[in-house]
């Protein structure tokens, strides 16, 4: 596995050249493709010549954004899938290999059973697209019961009934993004991540939880940086995460507003060394 600079994960305002030389700079691994950037260059070629360049320098790419509601109204998820070809063609070209979305863990109208039949059906849509260009879709779910809690009906809110829809999609370029904050908040621990291999997982999170909420109060956009409060079991995830043999990107992704006030540099530096304690500890 490889440590990720996420600039938006960080709350960090940063184009995609910024983003790259400080990921250099302060020894991270990999950095997040930037599809707007990619699009700017003009063509296949000019994107390749780029990713390229990207790879010499000791990065490799992050995960990209899925660009497709997967809860849209009908005419909406139609016209995402639609366009979705040419964003993939762009994201094959620079050599990326994944992409990601979150699973809205709830739903005003949907029942439990009629939210998991339009997952199924579009999700199949979608995983097809992606293994046409040869990328992987990362799935992840939301643990605050804060969060899920919210709407009518409660939807996929923990590893196992993600597992679960994963199987019933039965497409096998499809996986989980674990992030340590929605296992915890989730109630889960190390032994629901036992049995779980490189391929069912496309992209890792690491953060913190607040130490003065309990986990049922805990907020979905109110994180703390990694190994800062020991409320969550980092040691323990990472262990699972490398009994798994994972090879793919880990990012932190706290929300915290505070860090784009503070010093850049300090920022960067204190991450990647949080990110490199986790990963090879």
């Amino acid at each position: 596995m490889f440590s990720n600079l996420s600039a938006g994960a960080l709350g960090l305002s940063l184009d995609h050249t910024q983003a790259i030389d400080l990921a250099v700079k302060h020894g991270f691994g990999g950095v997040d493709p930037d599809l707007g950037y990619f699009r700017g260059l003009g063509s296949d070629a000019a994107i390749a010549e780029h990713a390229a360049s990207v790879a010499e320098r000791g990065l490799r790419w992050g995960i990209a954004g899925l660009p497709v509601p997967l809860t849209a109204p009908a005419e909406e998820f139609r016209a995402a899938l639609a366009t979705l070809p040419e964003t993939l063609g762009l994201l094959a070209a620079a050599g990326v290999t994944s992409v990601g979305t979150w699973v809205r863990p709830m739903h005003d109208d949907l029942s439990y059973r009629r939210n998991w039949v339009l997952h199924v059906s579009r999700l199949q849509l979608v995983a097809d697209l992606l293994a046409d260009a040869g990328l992987r879709l990362g799935l992840e779910y939301i643990g605050p019961k804060t969060f899920w809690s919210t709407e009518r009906f409660p939807f996929i809110h923990s590893i196992g009934e993600a597992l679960e829809l994963i199987a019933e999609v039965g497409k096998p370029n499809i996986g989980l993004i674990l992030d340590t904050y929605h296992w915890y908040t989730a109630g889960e621990t190390a032994i629901d991540l036992v049995g779980l291999s490189d391929a069912d997982i496309v992209s890792v999170d690491i953060n913190d939880a607040r130490d003065d909420r309990q986990r049922d109060e805990q907020q979905d956009l109110d994180r703390r940086l990694p190994g800062s409060t020991g409320v969550i079991d980092l040691d323990g995830f990472m262990d699972a995460v490398r009994a798994a043999r994972y090879s793919g990107p880990v990012k932190v992704e706290p929300f915290m507003k505070s860090l784009a006030e503070e010093p850049l540099d300090d920022v960067l530096s204190d991450v990647a060394a949080r990110l490199d304690k986790a990963i090879r500890a």
